[in-house]
């Protein structure tokens, strides 16, 4: 059986590749004159992440001595992914942003996993399903979960110690909270209470308020209604209280020097924030009227491309990594990501520590992203676009939404 399956991550790679080519990738698999195996691992993170990754990488290598992983940051992985594709020369383990999977399936640029999984008898259990779901396509494993993370509060404990209030849990207390946080000099906006900056995460705002995005059977866009509308409305109460200003703090990060108040933030700002003298504290993102909750998850899972040289090798880092929850801890303690592995997420590490504790907390009940064919052009192309508007003040919160399931409705058709 691993005989067949190594034929079918080869395919694509049968080219002869020459020298250029094998050095764009980072070099062949014929070893480090070591004796271990070259496992090349691309992905997008850059600059500081860099160390975090090639600190991991270390760690497997001087776990054993059969293969030798290194990290080779590339910008825009996905094109440079399917670039490679096309030459013959990939990777052979790839930081992968989970979400890409449904798009990258079809291009046949993702090898599948399950004779992997199976052999190894890794179960699938141990990680959380919405993460794993991202994945899975027509029931084929494409890789494996990695890390996780969601939108929690942040608050600035001098601030709302200052104004008197406590971290908010619903949206009343949250307006509430950043009016009274909320700092101006001469009608300068000098501390916005809170940075409403993001409509990226209006279907987090819309779970609050106990609507969804699509109908029932994924034909159809939803978030044109009560609830829709509900997220609106307090988006511009919030700005008609002076609690915001669009562009305020643009281009800096205005939560770490003080001047925001209270920001919906990831687990990915901790270590920067951790630099600055910023006293902060994280809560679950605040309920919507109703009491209903809401968060989205993202992240990342490893994956080996089709063609990998080195798909064993890029395994064998996978499994070590995401199926012992001891290394997704200690690539926390690095990072400051959660591990998508269940037991991992839930060490001492992270849920005795105020800062983590608010995220896993949420993990329970946060969501990924609708997998409906089409469902990141209706963000990114229609609906996003429409709340930006709404946001300068340009059209209303109707013309907004009806604009959005306009042409949403009309992407979702075209993409069935």
């Amino acid at each position: 059986m691993r005989t067949t399956y190594r034929s079918v991550l080869a395919a694509g790679a049968v080219a002869v590749l020459v020298a250029g080519l094998a050095a764009c990738s980072g070099g062949d698999t014929a070893g480090t004159g070591t004796g271990a195996e070259k496992v090349v691992f691309w992905g997008s993170w850059s600059g500081d992440q860099v160390a975090q990754l090639e600190a991991q990488a270390d760690a497997f290598n001087e776990s054993q001595d059969d293969y030798e992983v290194t990290y080779v940051p590339q910008e825009l992985v996905e094109e440079q992914l399917l670039t490679g594709l096309a030459s013959g020369d990939v990777p052979d383990v790839v930081l992968w942003d989970r979400y890409n999977t449904p798009i990258y399936v079809p291009k046949n640029a993702l090898a599948p996993l399950d004779e992997y999984i199976d052999e190894a008898g890794v179960d699938l259990g141990q990680f959380y399903d919405q993460a794993l779901g991202e994945l899975v396509i027509d029931d084929v494993t494409y890789g494996i979960p990695l890390l996780v993370d969601n939108r929690s509060l942040f608050y600035n404990v001098t601030a709302l110690a200052e104004a008197g209030v406590e971290p908010p849990t619903n949206w009343e207390e949250l307006r509430a909270a950043a009016e009274a946080t909320t700092v101006r000099d001469g009608g300068t906006l000098t501390r916005a209470g809170f940075q409403l900056n993001d409509p990226g995460l209006f279907n987090m705002w819309l779970t609050q308020a106990g609507g969804q995005m699509y109908s029932e059977d994924g034909e159809t866009t939803a978030f044109n209604g009560p609830q829709g509308l509900e997220v609106l409305d307090f988006w511009q109460s919030m700005l008609d209280a002076g609690v915001y200003e669009l562009g305020f703090g643009e281009g800096v990060d205005a939560f770490a020097e003080g001047n925001v108040a209270l920001k919906l933030d990831g687990p990915w700002a901790l270590s920067g924030l951790d630099k600055t003298d910023t006293e902060y504290g994280i809560v679950q993102p605040p309920a919507g009227p109703t009491g209903d909750r809401g968060a989205g998850m993202g992240g990342f899972g490893l994956v080996i491309p089709q063609g990998a040289k080195n798909a064993d090798g890029a395994w064998e880092f996978i499994k070590w990594w995401t199926t012992q929850p001891e290394n997704g801890v200690s690539f926390g303690e690095i990072s400051g990501w959660i591990p998508a592995n269940i037991e991992a997420a839930n060490d001492a590490y992270f849920t005795e520590n105020p800062k983590y504790a608010a995220f896993i907390e949420t993990l329970e009940y946060a969501k990924v992203r609708s997998r409906i064919p089409g469902a990141s052009d209706v963000e990114g192309k229609a609906l996003i676009p429409a709340l930006e508007k709404f946001l300068a003040g340009e059209v209303t919160a109707e013309q907004a939404l009806s604009e959005a399931q306009e042409l949403g409705d009309q992407i979702l058709a075209d993409n069935r």
